[in-house]
C-alpha cells in the first residue's frame, strides 16, 4: 500500500559490515547517514535547494553544508541530480522566464542553443536566471520538505496510532 511507502523505502533490512567498516575507518559521523524523518527531509531540502541553483559543483555545495546542519548526505547529493544534463535546459529556461517576469523584462528573442549565442548574450541572461532561481530553490524545496514531513508523520499515525499519540504529543514535529 502507498500509505507506508515513504518509511518502507528507508527501512533497514540488515546491517552491512563493509559499510560499518568504511564508516569507522574514515570516521564519518553516523548523523550523515541516519534514516529518520528529520535527516531525510533535511537532506531533500538541502539537495533540492542546491539542485535548482545553476552553478557548477552543486554536490560540493551540499557537502559544504555538513558542518552547519545534520542531514542525510547521500539523499541530499542524490537530490542535486534533479538538475542533470537532460533536465537542465528546461529548468534553466523556466528560471530565466520567471526571472524576466519578476524583473519586468521582455527577455531575449531568437534563443539558440549554441555556445556563441550564450557568450554573446551572457550579460542579458545571468541576472534574470538567478533572480528566477530564488523562488524555485526556496519555495519548491521548502514545500517538498513539509510534504515529506507530513507524509512521514501520517504513515506513523496510521501504522501505530496509539504509540504516536503517547510518544509525540508534546514534541515539535517539523524541525
Amino acid at each position: 500500500m502507498a500509505k507506508y511507502m515513504i518509511r518502507k523505502i528507508f527501512k533497514r533490512k540488515k546491517r552491512n559490515n563493509k559499510l560499518d567498516e568504511f564508516i569507522h575507518k574514515y570516521k564519518i559521523p553516523r548523523e550523515y547517514l541516519s534514516i529518520n524523518r528529520k535527516s531525510i527531509s533535511r537532506g531533500v531540502l538541502i539537495g533540492l535547494f542546491w539542485g535548482f541553483i545553476p552553478m557548477p559543483m552543486q554536490m560540493l555545495a551540499v557537502l559544504a553544508m555538513t558542518p552547519f546542519f545534520k542531514f542525510n548526505v547521500p539523499i541530499a547529493i542524490s537530490m542535486v541530480w534533479l538538475s542533470n544534463p537532460i533536465t537542465m535546459p528546461f529548468m534553466y529556461y523556466m528560471e530565466y522566464q520567471t526571472g524576466n517576469f519578476i524583473l519586468g523584462n521582455e527577455g531575449l528573442d531568437n534563443i539558440e542553443l549554441t555556445l556563441d549565442w550564450f557568450s554573446d548574450n551572457w550579460d542579458s541572461i545571468l541576472i534574470p536566471l538567478y533572480v528566477g532561481t530564488i523562488p524555485y530553490s526556496t519555495v519548491v524545496s521548502l514545500l517538498i520538505y513539509f510534504i515529506i514531513n507530513k507524509l512521514w508523520i501520517n504513515s506513523i499515525q496510521k501504522e501505530k496510532p496509539h504509540t504516536f499519540k503517547r510518544k509525540f504529543s508534546n514534541k515539535k514535529l517539523w524541525f
